[in-house]
């Protein structure tokens, strides 16, 4: 056959990195006394940037889950079928504790740990993140029912992966979901009309139809449903303590813009047995535990999509030319690069500062408790809400090549707005800062303390700290209050952000997050930043490693 041209000029597959290769991720863990996790995070990242752990991904992603309503002789099973990939990733989450494990862990920076490992393997495939991310926020909810934690915790932290619908107490461990969206509430959960009867034995049936349920081959769920008391909140296992299949039934699974490995379901209960878990009537108390716990996971999956955008775009505008030279020796597309760069760390340190407020409260620190109920609603919304442009700018810095399937970037552009809707979209967890702001003054003085802990560092943010003290004084009337939810809550993350910028990250990333972000120096897209940012600086310290070279931050 007659060769017509020669393929030139496009970059090798990105291949045999590691995700942990980031100074701002280890240098957290080494800061906030999970210095024992270093060697476990860069070895789960070396993991995920191998070419073996990219090929499960995109089986799990091009082979998505099947549900099966019946067997062949018309019985009712209501089975969901994965590809192996998928089990093969969920595995290796489990047996590194990216689910529930940090809770029976006693180790300084368990949380931080987890968070680190979360965020690293979350890069290789993010779908099957979900129901490690829903077990992992179980455990506080379910300890509202000590009696149930004792028997189901343990098996939630187990680092087993045990698929299959059984008994949850006779396996090895347990994947735990969350069972509350209702077509006709949605965010408003106590619209919800599912009824729960008690049965007179301790237990109830719960009866109504689930608009969105995740991961419904999950072992146990938390659910919703109303009793005479008013909404409250349910262990509900998938098959009952007898062996038999629990009435739950799944009547389709969601055809989803992203996350497509992972099966997200519409359900029906049919008198399916449950039992109560906290106090009769003060479910949403009870479950918020447990969405507080998946919003961070949340704002550390958007993170980990930022920075494995970020990589692809620096992998491919190191290796492809034009006019002359390689891309990213180009000041305006090195302006863009590190644009995404500063955001993507930005991000990363929010998110690893919540996890170590996470194991800080677990310790009974009261100010870091107060801390991580405000600044998880604000990084929520405003990080979450970053994710889908900081996708769709990765995604363009690689041109034509981004926008097909086999540069994996459309799958990062598909997944970015999940996150942002999970667990409460913009709306919600904007009202959330306001509602924190209300019922807990402790929070904003958490919140100040830790943002004006870098007071004098640097003139902008000090500016910026002084304007958002003054925007706070105007929230007295409700109705105007609402209004400025959204700008408020994305001061108040971008405040946060650039404090742990002057204190923890380099100065070029911190001056430049400070220029742009806070002194008004940026247009209203990526690669907008002012003359004067140390280019050089910010993107050598993004730039990805091969992942047998030292890792950034240094030696583990």
């Amino acid at each position: 056959m007659t060769v017509t041209h020669e393929v030139v000029n496009q970059a090798p597959p990105l291949t045999g990195f590691s995700t942990a290769d980031e100074p701002a991720l280890l240098e957290a863990l080494r800061r906030d006394g999970a210095e024992w996790g270093v060697r476990e995070v860069t070895e789960l990242g070396a993991l995920a940037g191998s070419a073996a752990v990219q090929d499960q991904a995109r089986w799990a992603e091009e082979q998505p889950p099947r549900l099966h309503t019946h067997d062949r002789t018309g019985h009712r099973i209501d089975e969901v079928e994965f590809h192996p990939a998928w089990h093969q990733l969920m595995t290796v989450a489990v047996e590194h504790g990216l689910h529930a494990a940090p809770w029976a862990d006693s180790r300084a920076g368990a949380h931080l740990v987890r968070a680190a490992k979360f965020y690293v393997w979350s890069q290789a495939e993010p779908g099957h993140g979900c129901p490690v991310s829903m077990t992992y926020a179980a455990v506080p909810a379910l300890r509202a029912a000590p009696e149930l934690a004792a028997r189901y915790e343990p098996l939630l932290t187990a680092r087993t992966y045990d698929f299959g619908l059984r008994a949850p107490l006779t396996k090895a461990g347990l994947i735990a979901g969350m069972s509350m969206t209702e077509k006709q509430g949605g965010s408003d959960v106590r619209a919800n009309t599912t009824r729960a009867v008690p049965a007179g034995d301790g237990t109830y049936r719960l009866t109504g139809h689930k608009w969105f349920t995740s991961a419904p081959m999950s072992d146990v769920f938390l659910a919703l449903a109303q009793t005479d008391e008013g909404l409250s909140c349910f262990l509900l296992p998938r098959v009952l303590p007898d062996g038999t299949r629990n009435g739950m039934r799944l009547m389709r699974l969601k055809d989803k813009l992203g996350n497509r490995s992972n099966a997200s379901s519409e359900i029906e209960y049919e008198q399916a047995v449950a039992w109560p878990v906290g106090e009769p009537g003060r479910g949403v108390r009870t479950i918020v535990e447990m969405v507080n716990m998946t919003r961070l996971d949340c704002v550390l999956g958007s993170a980990a999509g930022m920075r494995a955008g970020l990589r692809q775009a620096l992998h491919h505008t190191a290796h492809r030319r034009a006019f002359g030279r390689e891309l990213d020796r180009q000041p305006l597309m090195r302006s863009v690069l590190a644009d995404l760069a500063i955001e993507s760390e930005a991000a990363t340190l929010l998110g690893l500062r919540l996890a170590t407020a996470v194991d800080r409260s677990q310790a009974g620190d009261a100010q870091e408790a107060a801390l991580r109920r405000l600044a998880l609603a604000a990084g929520k919304y405003w990080v979450c809400k970053r994710g889908s442009s900081h996708a769709a700018e990765a995604l363009e810095c690689l041109g034509g090549n981004g926008y097909v399937e086999d540069s994996g970037m459309p799958r990062l552009y598909r997944e970015a707005p999940l996150l942002s809707i999970w667990e409460g979209s913009g709306n919600v967890a904007a009202l959330d800062v306001l509602r924190a702001l209300e019922r807990e003054p402790a929070a904003l003085d958490a919140y100040f303390a830790e943002v004006e802990s870098a007071a004098g560092a640097d003139r902008r943010l000090d500016a910026a700290v002084a304007g958002l003290r003054k925007a706070l004084g105007s929230l007295a009337n409700p109705e105007r209050a609402q209004l400025m939810a959204r700008s408020l809550a994305e001061r108040m993350a971008l405040v946060l952000q650039a404090s742990l910028l002057v204190r923890h990250s380099h100065p070029a990333v911190a001056d430049a997050f400070c220029a742009s972000r806070l002194d008004g120096e940026w247009g209203n897209a990526f690669g907008t930043l002012p003359p004067g940012v140390d280019l050089t600086a910010v993107l050598e310290r993004a730039r990805p490693r091969p992942a047998d070279a030292e890792p950034a931050g240094g030696a583990a």
